[in-house]
């Protein structure tokens, strides 16, 4: 491992002021007598903890080290690395926001090319970039919009709290996984394992003999080539999965749950399509709405900007598949209207342009995948799978397409609600956001429009 992180740095800010105490504890109260308290008593030796840690993980009972939590800082890593670890759903995050926040001085990672003249071309592309950015910015052109002209080895800051099996699964990725194919990944993964193993032993005792079984890539290679894609038919959204008879399962669910009624009299309530929007209408009036769970709906997205994906991304209880950025095409970017109106779209192709050719001439030199995956702009796009329940889809659609979320997920959002109130409509069409739903909660960042936007979701 080389010691030029090129000014990546992951930092260990702190972790649970009880250390390995607790997960030691934990190894110890199903099999021993006394209370929590006692038993916590006795797990104060360091040395002792660490070796009951270590046999209790072995055995497979890696829940009990989740209740030691490290706080991290990652510190000028490239937005490249954010996209990676905002992936695993169990830790927290919180990031720079590229929406309010003036990027034009936060600098960029410059990967290990091989060769001087090639890092220097790419700086150079990247200074042309940044230079773009900051003359679109003071052109007017929001910097919600001129972010698309960001490249994805801009410098990025943020804070990660993630409890201690979360992480080591983290590491698995960055060392051992996928992740381990890109070096700024992979001293990043040292730099925090460096720090965990002088504060939590126990917790890393083995961790390099107890390395994955299995791959964390699917392997298809190249076995579908032959099949010609066809681009004309791709529409922005298309509901892929849909789940059969989700009304009447939430209505089950929900007389099952509250009421313990036997099958055949569920069977006798639900055949009546009343009484089945009757039940919704109460699960949707609850703070608790756990049937809604009971359901799910799986989307393809296509053509969201590697920007937006962050923004699906931050909502943790989904399944989402977004692709290596190693697939990107760059050729295909997104196109602000506000880019249009300042008359600014051939600077902006321009830049896209310039990208490309210098990504095709890293390649030509012998670069790989994985060093110039650097090479794409945050205005390119990617297609994504997200699968969520019926719960979770509420949560996304108040917050999603109200008028305060950035405008591209806002369109998504719209044509995925769309198309599920035509698939289940006595669930989704209550669905929308917050004024529609109650009332709205953004208090002085209102848009003030809310009578019309409660009558536009009323006929969507």
């Amino acid at each position: 491992m080389t010691e030029d992180y090129r000014g990546s740095v992951a930092i260990v800010l702190g972790l649970s002021d009880t250390d390995e105490k607790i997960p030691a504890a934990s190894g110890r109260i199903s099999t021993q007598e006394g209370d929590a308290s006692e038993i916590f008593a006795k797990s104060q030796d360091k040395e002792k903890n660490a070796k009951l840690i270590s046999k209790v993980t072995r055995s497979g009972h890696n829940s009990t080290i989740e209740h030691t939590v490290f706080n991290l800082a990652f510190q000028d890593v490239s937005v490249f690395v954010e996209q990676f670890l905002i992936e695993f759903r169990l830790a927290s995050f919180t990031v720079k926001s590229r929406r309010y926040v003036d990027f034009r001085k936060c600098g960029f990672y410059v990967p290990f090319l091989g060769k001087k003249e090639l890092e220097d071309k790419f700086s150079e592309t990247m200074e042309y970039l940044f230079n773009e950015y900051t003359a679109f910015v003071d052109a007017g052109v929001p910097k919600e919009d001129a972010r698309f002209l960001l490249p994805y080895c801009l410098r990025s800051n943020f804070y990660c709290s993630v409890n201690a099996r979360e992480l080591l699964h983290m590491l698995r990725s960055m060392l051992f996984g996928r992740g381990s194919e890109f070096k700024e990944l992979y001293d990043l993964g040292m730099q925090i394992y460096s720090q965990i193993e002088k504060l939590t032993p126990g917790i890393v005792t083995d961790f390099y003999k107890r390395r994955p079984e299995k791959s964390d890539k699917i392997a298809l290679g190249y076995m579908f080539n032959n099949y010609e894609e066809n681009n004309e038919n791709k529409k922005p959204v298309e509901l892929i999965s849909v789940f059969p008879d989700a009304e009447k399962c939430v209505a089950r669910s929900a007389l099952i749950w509250t009421r313990q009624y036997t099958p055949d009299a569920v069977e006798k309530i639900i055949a009546d399509e009343g009484n089945v929007n009757k039940i919704i209408d109460c699960v949707l009036d609850s703070s608790r709405p756990r049937p809604l769970e009971t359901v799910n709906y799986t989307f393809r997205i296509n053509g969201v900007s590697l920007s937006t994906i962050t923004h699906f991304a931050r909502h943790r209880m989904h399944s989402l598949m977004v692709p290596s950025l190693t697939l990107t095409d760059r050729t295909k970017y997104i196109i602000p209207e506000t880019v249009k109106n300042a008359g600014l779209l051939e600077r902006y192709e321009a830049a896209f342009a310039k990208m490309n050719e210098l990504y095709n001439y890293l390649k030509a030199e012998g670069c790989t995948e994985e060093q110039t995956v650097y090479c794409q702009l945050s205005g390119n796009t990617l297609d994504i799978v997200s699968c969520m329940n019926g719960r979770e889809l509420m949560l996304f659609m108040r917050l999603r397409t109200c008028t305060r979320a950035q405008w591209e997920i806002r369109d998504f959002a719209i044509e995925m609600l769309r198309q599920l109130r035509e698939v289940s409509p006595a669930i989704f069409n209550k669905y929308g956001p917050s004024c529609f739903i109650s009332s709205c909660p953004e208090g002085a960042m209102t848009c003030g429009r809310a009578g019309e936007i409660k009558e536009y979701f009323k006929n969507l």
